[in-house]
């Protein structure tokens, strides 16, 4: 072997202390081909620890410090176990554990809820693969102090990880985030033991599956559509994921008759042999879907995520072609259908809220401004929505909400974005839609009509390498001391920076104060409605633009033609952007 460099040979040491009997034979085969063979992968393996990041862990599985195996996740386990026991004290300490589709996600989950169990703590652990909504209802129902549930949501296949949830079924937000990063990173493998006391590991499936379907079910709101035409017709994809699961037997017990799964993509498989990406958000990997749609003449498409808890849907326009719709505008569907509904039923009593994400479409508020019930911002990430249930518990009431990502909430039973609850109220929604003579695009026409038409689009830049962070970071500085003062033509009217909660009025030089935690985001808003918010990653080097144009309410709204003109101008935003 030839001499290495210094970090080179930090590297091998690091890598060589994984030759110990403290790992498997498996691992140590491994790390030694490495070794001799490829040092390319055994830098990228052992340069560093992988991340604990503020929700958990993420990346490509491989042995390696830096890289997703039994004993990362066993240390990323251990820490958080010390965190928990250090915020509950000495009494008893439940978690639960739950895990997708993805290759060894089973395996992790296991080892996880060894490591949790080694520390005398009891574990629910799901016989088999189960959606990341019904981990977050495990957590509630059974009284747990927190859980996991092992997935890299729509990663490529090479990726796995985990979430990691607080007694409240949410997403971990500080101090804990912070907390437990503390810990995991003073976790040795020295102190790593997958030994635990028998009978402390629960399996379980129908305990919770049960409940959580019933209530799935019980937020139906209107029972009687789903009756009336209970053969709407249906196809749904779990592009080889957790969906399958349950998302087929909710429609079921709701009543739903025609209901149509796309058969090679029901299998669950952390290969995902049918797709290039496992994301409803992209075209192609609802490409059998559609196709099924159209052979069946379907009335609506839906798609769900690896871990479930996201789902695109599709519905045909006025032509009979078929539409997949962009989160913002199913959200809104979502928001206006729950809203009707609930003014019918007499349930809205001034003290309830819809919630979404700055970076999620403003028609939402439009659309709550009109039934009196406010639209609360939050950051991006569920996990602030969800921690702003909590803090408004007892006081007001949640409805719905969600995130441009595809990603919605209904009721308040879970504390992440479930896909399975939305999955079921769209497909009652189509059947509402049918049973009154028109079409989901019908009522999304209307609501464009009554409320304004938003066009939303985002640009998202990876840079790769070490300097890949620097870069973003540069072009975060350089926003802040030169902020646009037009974009594509109309002035700059309000400026936002989240990192310094302030939100400066151009006109009058008004400051106003931004009532959320700080985040590293900036937004600017125009004399014409035009938004466009800059966000980088706060876990790899890539950076979202976020683009929102609307056009004003009119009588005569005609989609095509106020879609062209929605269209010109953020390509023209875009463009001005880019240079």
């Amino acid at each position: 072997m030839e001499k290495l460099m210094l970090d080179d040979q930090v590297i091998l040491t690091r890598a060589e202390s994984w030759l110990s009997e403290r790992f498997d034979k498996e691992t140590r085969e491994e790390v030694q081909r490495l070794i001799d063979h490829d040092r390319d992968e055994l830098t990228e393996s052992f340069y560093t620890d992988l991340e604990f990041g503020t929700g958990g862990l993420r990346g490509i599985m491989g042995v390696g410090t830096n890289r997703v195996n039994v004993y990362t996740i066993g240390l990323a386990s251990l820490g958080l176990a010390r965190y928990v026991r250090s915020s509950f004290g000495a009494g008893t300490i439940k978690m639960a554990v739950a895990y997708d589709c993805r290759n060894n996600s089973d395996l992790f989950a296991r080892r996880t809820a060894e490591v949790f169990a080694s520390q005398g703590f009891e574990v629910y652990l799901f016989k088999a693969l189960r959606p990341t909504p019904e981990l977050s209802f495990a957590i509630r129902h059974l009284g747990c102090q927190g859980g996991v549930v092992v997935t890299a949501s729509h990663n490529p296949k090479e990726y796995n990880g985990y979430k990691v949830y607080w007694n409240d079924g949410a997403q971990i937000i500080a101090p804990h985030d912070t907390g437990i990063i503390d810990l995991v990173r003073k976790a040795s493998i020295e102190d790593l033991s997958f030994e635990h006391a028998d009978g402390l590991i629960h399996m379980i499936d129908e305990l919770v599956d049960k409940p959580y379907l019933e209530a799935v079910l019980n937020q139906a709101l209107d029972k009687k559509a789903i009756k009336n035409c209970h053969d709407v017709k249906i196809v749904f994809t779990a592009l080889h994921g957790t969906g399958i699961t349950l998302i087929p037997r909710a429609l079921e017990q709701l009543g739903f008759t025609n209901v149509h799964c796309v058969p090679e993509q029901d299998i669950p498989d952390g290969n995902f042999p049918t797709v290039d990406s496992p994301n409803p958000e992209e075209r192609a990997a609802l490409a059998r879907g559609l196709k099924l749609c159209e052979e069946l003449d379907a009335d609506i498409l839906l798609g769900t995520d690896p871990d479930a808890d996201r789902v695109g849907i599709a519905i045909k326009d006025d032509t009979g072609k078929f539409m997949i719709l962009n989160g913002n505008q199913a959200g809104s569907l979502l928001v206006y259908y729950h809203l009707l509904k609930w003014q019918e039923q007499g349930r809205l009593t001034g003290k309830q809220f819809i919630a979404k994400t700055i970076v999620t479409t403003e028609l939402i508020r439009r659309i709550s401004g009109g039934f009196n019930v406010p639209t609360y911002d939050t950051l991006t990430g569920f996990k602030y929505i969800a921690g702003l249930i909590r803090d408004l518990e007892g006081k007001e009431e949640f409805i719905t909400g969600g995130e441009e990502s595809y990603g919605y909430l209904i009721g308040d039973f879970v504390r992440d974005k479930d896909a399975i609850c939305s999955a079921a109220l769209f497909c009652e929604m189509a059947a509402w839609a049918k049973q009154g003579g028109q079409s989901l695009y019908a009522v999304l026409m209307h609501v464009y009509q009554h409320f304004g038409h938003f066009q939303e689009d985002l640009v998202s830049i990876t840079k790769k390498g070490i300097s890949g962070k620097d870069e973003i970071a540069k072009m975060m500085r350089d926003l802040r001391q030169k902020a646009p003062t037009h974009l594509a033509g109309s002035p700059v009217i309000i400026a936002r920076d989240f990192q310094e909660s302030v939100e400066r009025i151009i006109a009058s030089g008004d400051v106003h104060p931004i009532d959320l935690p700080k985040s590293n985001v900036l937004q600017f808003e125009t004399a014409d409605g035009s938004v466009v918010t800059a966000r980088p990653s706060g876990t790899e080097p890539k950076i979202k633009f976020y683009f929102s144009v609307r056009q004003p309410i009119s009588e005569n709204f005609n989609f095509t033609e106020s879609s062209r003109i929605l269209n010109e101008r953020i390509v023209a935003l875009k463009e001005q952007w880019s240079a």
